[in-house]
């Protein structure tokens, strides 16, 4: 089990938000604002060798923050948020690490499996980070699209994470409903991607060394973990190297 790292931007500046606020009125509810800009955590990160990490570009006006944390450890960092089968190659080129790839494979909903593998065509499927951001509804997992408002129909299930592990080479699991709240972690998801074919990567409410203890005892170290707000440089309660020691000493 490892620990990725991320950096969330949002118009231009590093911010954790509260995942199910995140809408086109563009006025989320902001647990943390940071003074340092993303070039800073992403030379954090590099130092520590925290390989697999991701930028989240939250909505527009992100662009040129994103570049900035790549150009800070080319390689080192993957990128998500907005990417499209356009400009997926551009972003590889410029450093990200992997493309993590999401609305764009969706049409009126459904899972268009000719964008995907269009996209898989033209950056490679080595080059590809599903992110299966989902909330609940009725009892089951659905992956969740613009900006984590929108339903899809694509259930995040024992069969559809083998369906989609002939595109991609691994699995980002927003756990939208608890993202930022610092209030737990999703144990009923983090039981459904433990079988994943791929590595995963899960992310929603870690806020405790024993969510960690919970994750890799499920997961059996095939499921990786994010921490966001609930980290001291991001305003939380955990601190930073005590994090990147846990994960030392379990790996």
């Amino acid at each position: 089990m490892k620990f990725r790292p991320c950096i969330d931007l949002h118009n231009g500046s590093v911010k954790q938000i509260v995942g199910g606020t995140l809408t086109d009125q563009n006025n989320p509810k902001v647990n943390f604002f940071s003074e340092n800009n993303p070039s800073f955590f992403a030379k954090m990160f590099a130092d520590y060798n925290l390989q697999g990490g991701h930028i989240i570009k939250l909505g527009a006006n992100n662009d040129e923050a994103a570049k900035e944390a790549i150009k800070a450890w080319p390689k080192g960092l993957q990128i998500g948020g907005g990417i499209t089968i356009d400009s997926a190659k551009k972003w590889l080129d410029l450093g990200a690490s992997k493309v993590i790839i999401t609305s764009c494979i969706f049409k009126k909903n459904n899972l268009d499996i000719k964008k995907l593998k269009k996209i898989v065509e033209k950056v490679g499927r080595e080059n590809i980070t599903l992110d299966l951001s989902c909330r609940k509804k009725e009892g089951k997992y659905f992956v969740v699209t613009d900006k984590w408002q929108t339903f899809t129909n694509l259930e995040v299930e024992k069969k559809s994470l083998q369906m989609l592990s002939e595109f991609c080479s691994e699995f980002l699991i927003h756990s939208v409903d608890v993202e930022g709240l610092m209030s737990g972690i999703d144990i009923n998801l983090i039981n459904i991607v433990k079988d994943s074919p791929l590595q995963c990567v899960y992310a929603g409410g870690v806020h405790s060394f024993e969510d960690l203890d919970i994750i890799k005892e499920i997961g059996k170290d095939k499921i990786d973990v994010t921490i966001g707000s609930a980290l001291d440089i991001y305003g939380g309660n955990l601190n930073f190297k005590e994090i990147v020691n846990y994960f030392n000493q379990k790996s």
